[in-house]
């Protein structure tokens, strides 16, 4: 059990696998191990189980990738709507334990602004969106209605990593995928993908335009609190259209400690972001809820700082 601060523990990018859903999947988005699978479906006993050996109060439950983000056709937005009907159900099951983001039907962008708006109204904290939306990053001006909504309903939008483009798959990362599969996935492909999305919305200027949408990364950020000051710098120099990027960032987004304990990393984002918007994730199941309560035990900050991070500012973020 997690000796901390006395504060509820709140995770906030803990994943599940919808069964319908999980049937459209194919090639490496269908491929886990057994015990990975039988915890992806599981939305009861064995979850609320180690959450409990870990001392982890709350779970935000979120549909793993790439979710509905393949989704198209006549039926993607019903398809969505079951999805997040059924979470909704497990949610209520179990209310003190558990909460949801969304999945939305990026194929239909106004459809998806809708859908998010029903289920915010159904108690869920925001929506996941997992990497690249039916083939497009998100500043493609067409996903303007997801942002807007967002924005109008001051919730959350969580960018989650999927795999990288095949385009890039290709140039980048054929020669060594083989013997080393994760390297498109956790190891490097992910922060690649999801942190150059990032940097598009940001120069996209759509904070200019929604000054109070807000917008969560996992994974410390996908490195982009270490590259902030080079990447402002940069895009100050001379020949470039203004952009004040390192506070369009800070103002804008959140970042999680999902699947990534690393004190020097912790102190970095501290430093850069401030400790306010830190928040606590596991990535559970693809990482153990013990190794992120356990490295929480013994890292470097204050008990004050512990309790914003471990549940803090997710509450405040989130309304909880």
């Amino acid at each position: 059990m997690l000796k901390k601060p006395k504060c509820p523990v709140i995770t906030l990018e803990e994943h599940y696998w919808d069964r319908e859903l999980a049937e459209t999947f194919s090639g490496s988005d269908a491929t886990r191990g057994e015990e990975l699978i039988k915890r992806l479906y599981d939305l009861g006993e064995l979850r609320i189980k180690e959450m409990d050996e870990a001392g982890i109060d709350i779970q935000v439950l979120s549909h793993a990738a790439p979710a509905t983000q393949k989704l198209s056709g006549d039926g993607a937005v019903a398809f969505a709507r079951r999805v997040n009907d059924r979470l909704a159900a497990a949610v209520a099951r179990y209310p003190k334990r558990f909460a949801a983001f969304a999945v939305l039907p990026t194929s239909d962008p106004k459809a998806a602004a809708d859908e998010l708006e029903r289920t915010v109204k159904l108690g869920f904290k925001g929506a996941m969106i997992h990497g690249l939306a039916n083939g497009l990053f998100l500043d493609d001006p067409r996903f303007l209605p997801i942002f807007e909504r967002a924005e109008k309903l001051d919730v959350p939008l969580y960018l989650h990593p999927s795999v990288p483009h095949p385009a890039v798959l290709e140039v980048y990362y054929k020669d060594y995928v083989k013997d080393y599969p994760s390297l498109i996935r956790a190891a490097w492909g992910y922060t690649v993908e999801t942190a150059t999305g990032a940097i598009r919305l940001v120069l996209s200027g759509l904070f200019d335009t929604h000054p109070k949408l807000k917008i969560i990364l996992g994974h410390l950020g996908e490195t982009l609190p270490f590259l902030l000051a080079r990447i402002d710098e940069s895009l100050s120099r001379p020949g470039h259209k203004p952009v004040k990027f390192r506070e369009v960032f800070s103002n804008h987004f959140w970042i999680t400690t999902s699947g990534f304990f690393s004190d020097p990393a912790l102190l970095c984002c501290v430093m850069e972001m401030g400790v306010d918007r830190i928040l606590f994730s596991v990535d559970w199941p693809f990482v153990a809820n013990t190794a992120g309560t356990r490295w929480m035990e013994s890292v470097p900050l204050s008990d004050e700082d512990k309790v914003k991070i471990l549940g803090g500012n997710a509450k405040r973020l989130l309304r909880m």
